[in-house]
């Protein structure tokens, strides 16, 4: 019997949802996966078989880096016992510092490692394991932050996402034009004040046309809800939407932070979106994987800027018109998104880490 190959990812959607692809590649081949995760993503998993590993950031003052580090050398010894019993051929880790652990304890285990990175800057949990790991296997082209002697063994896979995503089919054109208005798993507060300003600030005819679906807040629906009513627009508010698939699908353009897997299903789609980068995430990844889209005509970057990080909504409004009025860029963006499309991503990944269990540790 061939032995089991270990996933390891931490806990949000970034890092978990491409390792979810490559465990359903993976098993689609026959396959046997190991997934190991922390709490937070294990709720990401739905019932799915995994192990928990104990983890935390080793940055922050004094006393919380060490407690980090704590964690993650007990989260080391837990995922030792577990990979030790179950002697997976391979361990692949996506990021997060609940990967961390896996792949440290992979080392002494001879268990080959390679690492795939969603962004387009090393994470800070990558960067810790990167020089213990036989391939390093990227999202973007160009990806910053590469400790000397890793940009030797990188390679471009793309970025994997969920089984299916790209053939979703897009309902047929219904002379609307239909924005979707994506704020991360939390709401961008930034977006349910600028979009409903930026769309008030559109001709009538644009309104009588515009079809939003926006996902906020719990605590902004009303005043969302009640700004759009103003404007005269038809507009749908959740704070959480389950059907992102379709509705991404279906929409015209999309307004969305600029996380890794949100770029993935964009580009998978071929979908035009103006990218906000949110303002506080590590290293700044979201505006690194935002530049590199816009380089390529794939995507609009809009910045949150000033003390408030608040979004320009007068360029947002002058934009989003343009692209309604009927303007060429809507398909040329569809175009350069489609480009950028990685649909085997999952696949080539599969295949990288095969190679690896089969060459063995070294």
């Amino acid at each position: 019997m061939r032995p089991p190959l270990a996933l390891a990812a931490g806990g949000t959607g970034g890092h978990l949802f491409p390792a979810l692809a490559l465990a359903a590649e993976l098993e689609a081949r026959g396959r046997k996966v190991l997934l190991l995760t922390d709490a937070r993503g294990a709720r990401f998993l739905k019932g799915r078989p995994h192990r928990l590993v104990t983890a935390g950031s080793p940055s922050g003052g004094p006393a919380a880096g060490a407690g980090g580090l704590a964690r993650l050398a007990l989260g080391a010894l837990q995922s030792l016992r577990v990979l030790r019993r179950e002697r997976p051929g391979a361990l692949a880790a996506f990021g997060g510092y609940a990967s961390v652990p896996p792949a440290v304890a992979a080392a002494p285990l001879r268990i080959p490692c390679l690492l795939h990175e969603q962004n387009a800057v090393l994470g800070r949990a990558n960067r810790l394991v990167a020089k213990r790991a036989r391939l390093v296997a990227l999202a973007f082209a160009g990806t910053k932050g590469l400790p000397a002697g890793v940009a030797a063994k990188a390679v471009v896979v793309g970025n994997p996402v969920r089984p299916g995503f790209a053939a979703v089919p897009r309902p047929p054109a219904d002379g609307r034009f239909h924005l979707l208005v994506l704020g991360g798993s939390q709401g961008a507060r930034a977006l349910s004040d600028a979009v409903p300003e930026a769309v008030a600030g559109l001709s009538a005819d644009l309104r009588a046309r515009l079809r939003v679906a926006q996902q906020c807040r719990p605590e902004d629906l009303g005043r969302v809800g009640a700004a759009y009513d103003a404007a005269g627009v038809a507009a749908e508010l959740s704070a959480f939407f389950d059907d992102v698939p379709a509705r991404m699908a279906a929409a015209d353009l999309v307004v969305a932070r600029a996380g890794a897997s949100t770029i993935a299903e964009l580009l998978a789609l071929a979908k035009p979106a103006f990218l906000v980068p949110y303002p506080h995430a590590a290293d700044d990844h979201q505006r690194a994987n935002a530049e590199a889209l816009e380089a390529a005509g794939a995507a609009r970057l809009f910045v949150q800027a000033g003390p408030e990080y608040g979004l320009d909504a007068g360029r947002l409004g002058e934009e989003l018109a343009t692209f309604m009025n009927g303007s060429a860029a809507l398909k040329t963006m569809a175009e350069a998104a489609g480009a950028l499309a990685r649909p085997d991503a999952a696949a080539r990944l599969a295949d990288r880490l095969l190679q690896i269990e089969q060459e063995g540790f070294a």
